[in-house]
């Protein structure tokens, strides 16, 4: 009997292409230039998680859920996301999004049929408290969160498919079987499986459907 899969996604830059959910929110309030700034940091590697979560706190002293609703719906998703996890469910396997932005925006990706949806702790909006460090995600948080879905599925690493783009990926890329570099950059491209440069995770996912 086949057991059944655990598909993992990233979220900014592989479902979200060419932008992060920061950037989409800081929109909503006039900030865009300050947050690609920041993503251009902590890309480089200037910055940890933990001073990006504390520098976007303070940029969005005045977002309001309002505001994330508006990036949510607005935001520019690659195709065929709500069908390709429909298609996962109906073969019964599993899917989840694990992502170091802000839970809040993460976890309305349940709505579109993954199982779980993981993000950086973030305080309610609008902000009323400072964002706890130790709620913050790191690339090394990813694989622990991958194991954790893994107990909660009954299914092992080895059973598990990731899809990312970008250096938060390389630590789970590197303790799963199966990977794919979406719209990747020079960080995962050369670590994946498959690899995938389009607009529509139908495609990304049909390269790994039968890859057992």
């Amino acid at each position: 009997m086949t057991r059944p899969r655990l598909h993992l996604f990233d979220m900014d830059g592989t479902l979200l292409p060419g932008t992060t959910a920061p950037v989409q929110i800081s929109r909503q309030l006039g900030l865009e230039a300050e947050t690609v700034a920041l993503d251009a940091e902590i890309g480089a590697q200037r910055i940890g998680p933990p001073e990006y979560a504390h520098r976007i706190h303070a940029l969005w002293a005045r977002l309001t859920a309002d505001h994330v609703t508006t990036a949510f719906e607005g935001a520019p998703w690659l195709g065929g996301i709500r069908e390709t996890w429909a298609e996962i469910r109906d073969r019964g396997d599993y899917c989840a999004v694990v992502s170091l932005s802000p839970s809040f925006f993460v976890e309305r990706l349940t709505a579109w049929g993954a199982h779980a949806a993981y993000g950086s702790r973030f305080p309610a909006v609008p902000f009323a408290e400072p964002v706890d460090p130790a709620g913050v995600l790191s690339a090394a948080a990813k694989v622990k969160i991958a194991d954790r879905l893994c107990e909660e599925f009954g299914v092992a690493r080895e059973d598990c498919v990731a899809y990312g783009d970008s250096l938060s990926d390389v630590e789970l890329f590197g303790v799963v079987p199966i990977s794919v570099a979406v719209n990747a950059d020079r960080h995962v491209a050369g670590l994946a499986t498959h690899s995938y440069v389009g607009r529509d995770l139908r495609e990304a996912y049909e390269l790994v459907r039968r890859d057992r």
